[in-house]
């Protein structure tokens, strides 16, 4: 009996069911399910109205590409991402170069109600953007800047300066004193030395700080719809008003919303490395 049990046992073994990587799998359903809205919605931008709204398809039974000729052609379509390009590039570079010398400041030194200043840039960041729409709309129009690309800029930065501001600082507390010490030892001034020197240390931070300007002021829709009318209206505001006598033009929609994932996208691709950091705001 014992040489049988022996005979059978590496045959036992060989009918062992493989072991499933739970954790792949629901990793793997888990992101199919976030790319489900995009996958429909770039199947609806290669339908006609007719298609969309016939038979419920997983795949467009006749593809076409009429929808993002129509937002490629028409001025009334394209200049809307020319105008959020426009005013999100603007907003980014400001944000910056408010935020920089400011975490700086933040990170290197200790002034009267330093502590409570910092906590009031992050309570604007806290309000919602309609709390300063109708305020804005008025000064705005009051000085003549509505309806421009720098109004929304501008009114971007009230948002995206404190939180550009808390994420540089966490990662300028990370670089130690003694570079900044050293550098005025070998005769740099402070322009010099925070441009050729710090920036470069902190060069991940920077990344960081930009994606999440960037992102936040190219997703916005409230501010930016409230002070443009015409001349500097941003994507997000055209897409709102596509109804016409023959109903809603879900297709040219649809290719208009694959159009605006497009520059977000090529943000994350490039600051990809930099996002994991900029989640933990530096702190780690």
């Amino acid at each position: 009996m014992a040489a049988t049990t022996e005979t059978y046992a590496p045959a036992a073994r060989t009918l062992a069911l493989p072991r499933v990587n739970l954790r792949a799998v629901v990793m793997t359903l888990y992101l199919l399910f976030l790319l489900i809205p995009i996958y429909w919605l770039i199947k609806m931008s290669l339908q006609t109205n007719r298609e969309i709204l016939g038979a419920f398809t997983l795949w467009p039974q006749n593809p076409t590409l009429a929808n993002y000729r129509v937002i490629l052609t028409d001025p009334s379509w394209y200049m809307g991402y020319v105008n959020s390009i426009t005013y999100v590039v603007i907003n980014t570079v400001l944000s910056l170069a408010v935020a920089l010398p400011a975490a700086y400041a933040f990170s290197r030194y200790r002034f009267l109600g330093d502590k409570h200043l910092f906590f009031w840039l992050l309570t604007n960041r806290m309000a919602p953007p309609a709390v300063f729409a109708l305020p804005f709309f008025q000064l705005y129009s009051a000085v003549g800047l509505f309806d421009t690309h720098i109004a929304v800029a501008l009114a971007h930065t009230l948002f995206n300066v404190p939180l550009a501001v808390w994420i540089l600082e966490g990662f300028m507390r990370g670089v130690p004193r003694e570079i900044d010490e050293t550098a005025y030892i070998d005769g740099y001034s402070f322009p010099h030395f925070f441009v050729r020197i710090f920036m470069p240390l902190i060069a991940s931070g920077i990344g960081v700080a930009a994606f999440f300007c960037f992102m936040f002021s190219w997703v916005e829709l409230l501010l930016s719809r409230t002070l443009t009318a015409v001349n500097a209206q941003p994507i997000a505001s055209i897409m709102t008003r596509t109804v016409s006598a023959s109903g809603l033009d879900w297709g040219v929609l649809c290719a208009a919303g694959v159009l605006t994932i497009i520059p977000g996208a090529l943000v994350i691709y490039f600051v990809r490395n930099y996002i994991a950091k900029g989640f933990a705001l530096g702190r780690v």
